[in-house]
C-alpha cells in the first residue's frame, strides 16, 4: 500500500512556503524555454522577483485554452527530439490540444496516478480492470496505467468494451477494482440485472469513477452514485482531473472531495477577474504546474467551475480539497431567467427510470437567449412520458425545456460523433459560445 507524500501532512503553511519555491523557478524556467510565457512576463513585466507571497499570483495574467489552441507549439520548452508521447484533449470544448510530454513528464504521471490508488488503499494484492480508452492520444488511460505499475497491483487492460466481455473477465481473474465512467457502470449493472449475474458474487470492491461525477457539492451521492451504492455494494471514490493540467485529483475513503498534490500542482479557485475567492466560495479552477518539463502552464483556466474545503480530513492529510465540479464557465446557461449548468440537468434525467438516454443541448433563439433543449430516447409513449417528466422539470429545475424524442439509435450516434472518443451529452449551439 502507498505511503502518504511527507509534503501532504504537513502545515499548510509549510505547503504554500514550498509552492512558493517551486512557482519562482517555473517563472524562471518559463522565461528562459517558453516562447508563449517569455512574450508574456515581457509585456507584463513579470519575473520571479515579483513574488514575495501566493497572493501575488493575481498579479500574472492567466492563460486560456484558447490560447493554447491559438498558440500551441509556443507552450513547448523543450526540444522536439526529447518528446517522448504527444496526447490531445477530446476537442468536446472546440479544436484539440496537443499536450507533448518528456520522459519526466511521463514518470510524473505515474507518480501522480499511483498516489490516486494509494487514496483508495490499493496495493499488490489488487487487481485493476480498466474500462477506459488506452489509445488515441487519451492521457488517462496512460496515466492510470503507469500508476499502478508503481502501485504494484496488477492491471486488466479490457478497455470500454461490451459488458458480457467485462463480466467474463472479471469472474475468471477474480477483478477487485474497476476504473470506469460511472454511466458505464450503470449500463454493467442493467446488464447483470437482465442476465441475473449476481454481482455480490464478484470480488469487485471498489470502482474508480471518472469523467462524471457521482457527488454533489455536500459530497452526497447525485443520482448516478446513488444509483451505482443501491445495485452493487461497493465502495466508489471520484476522481478531478484533465489533460492540461497532468494532475489528478482523487477522494480518499471518507469521500470528502479531491486531495489536492502540493509537490505537483498548486490550484487557485479565481473569479472573473482572476481574483482569489474566499474559501468556500465557488469559482473557476485554475492551475500552475510543478514539475513539468515539456508544456508546463501558469495561471491555467480550466474553465470548471469548484470550491476548496480547507478543513482537516479525517485521513491526516492537511492538503486542500476540490468539491465535485458544479459546471463549465461556458457551459452556464441562463434559460426564461433561471440560472443552470449541464450537471444539474444531467443529474436530474438520471433520476428518471424511464428515460434510457439523452443529450442536452442549449442554442440561442431569435432574440439572441439561450432554449434549452433535452433529447431522449423512452420506451414510454410521448403521452404518459410527458405526464411525468414535465412536473418533475417544474420541481426541480422551476423551468420546462423543450423536449424531443428520439430513438436509441438516434440518441448514441449524436453522443459518440465520428473521432469521439467518449460519450457527449451536452451541445452548445449558441451563436456566442466561444466569446
Amino acid at each position: 500500500m502507498s505511503t502518504i507524500p511527507e509534503i501532504e501532512l504537513t502545515s499548510t503553511v509549510a505547503q504554500a512556503t514550498f509552492q512558493l519555491g517551486k512557482l519562482k523557478e517555473l517563472i524562471s524556467y518559463l522565461q528562459n524555454h517558453s516562447p508563449y510565457y517569455r512574450k508574456l512576463f515581457i509585456t507584463h513585466h513579470i519575473s520571479n522577483d515579483s513574488l514575495q507571497s501566493l497572493t501575488d499570483l493575481e498579479k500574472i495574467p492567466t492563460t486560456s485554452k484558447e490560447d493554447i489552441q491559438e498558440n500551441n507549439f509556443d507552450f513547448l520548452c523543450i526540444p522536439k527530439n526529447q518528446i517522448i508521447e504527444y496526447t490531445a484533449t477530446s476537442g468536446t470544448m472546440g479544436a484539440p490540444l496537443t499536450i507533448a510530454l518528456s520522459k519526466n513528464d511521463i514518470q510524473r504521471l505515474a507518480y501522480n496516478e499511483s498516489l490516486s490508488f494509494g487514496l483508495m488503499q490499493l496495493d499488490a494484492n489488487d487487481i485493476v480492470q480498466f474500462m477506459l480508452t488506452l489509445d488515441r492520444q487519451f492521457m488517462a488511460g496512460m496515466a492510470y496505467y503507469l500508476g499502478l505499475q508503481q502501485n504494484g497491483a496488477s492491471a486488466i487492460r479490457t478497455g470500454p468494451g461490451l459488458p458480457a466481455m467485462q463480466f467474463e473477465v472479471m469472474k475468471r481473474l477474480g477483478t477487485t477494482t474497476l476504473v470506469a465512467v460511472p454511466s458505464f457502470i450503470i449500463k454493467l449493472i442493467e446488464y447483470a440485472q437482465k442476465e441475473r449475474i449476481d454481482l455480490a458474487s464478484l470480488q469487485v470492491k471498489k470502482i474508480l469513477c471518472i469523467g462524471e461525477n457521482i457527488r454533489n457539492e455536500k459530497f452526497e451521492f447525485n443520482a448516478l452514485g446513488r444509483f451505482i451504492k443501491t445495485h452493487w455494494n461497493v465502495q466508489l471514490f471520484s476522481t478531478y482531473a484533465s489533460t492540461e493540467m497532468q494532475t489528478a485529483f482523487t477522494e480518499c475513503e471518507f469521500g470528502h472531495g479531491g486531495h489536492l498534490h502540493p509537490e505537483l500542482i498548486l490550484t487557485e479557485i479565481i473569479d472573473q477577474e482572476g481574483r482569489t475567492c474566499a474559501p468556500g466560495e465557488y469559482g473557476e479552477v485554475c492551475i500552475s504546474h510543478i514539475g513539468v518539463e515539456a508544456m508546463p502552464l501558469l495561471r491555467y483556466r480550466t474553465g470548471d467551475i469548484c470550491c476548496m474545503h480547507y478543513e482537516p480530513c479525517q485521513c491526516g492529510r492537511t492538503t486542500p480539497r476540490l468539491s465535485a465540479v458544479i459546471g463549465r464557465k461556458k457551459q452556464m446557461i441562463k434559460y426564461k431567467g433561471t440560472t443552470l449548468y449541464p450537471p444539474a440537468v444531467f443529474d436530474m434525467l438520471n433520476q428518471c427510470s424511464f428515460i434510457s438516454d439523452y443529450i442536452v443541448e442549449v442554442k440561442s433563439n431569435d432574440i439572441e437567449t439561450d432554449d434549452l433543449v433535452i433529447h431522449i430516447s423512452t420506451p414510454l409513449n410521448v403521452d404518459e412520458c410527458e405526464r411525468k417528466l414535465k412536473p418533475f422539470f417544474q420541481t426541480t429545475l422551476r423551468v420546462i425545456p423543450e423536449i424531443v424524442y428520439k430513438s436509441s439509435y438516434e440518441i448514441h450516434a449524436m453522443q459518440f460523433p465520428e473521432g469521439s472518443r467518449k460519450a457527449i451529452k451536452f451541445i452548445d449551439s449558441r451563436k456566442n459560445q466561444n466569446l
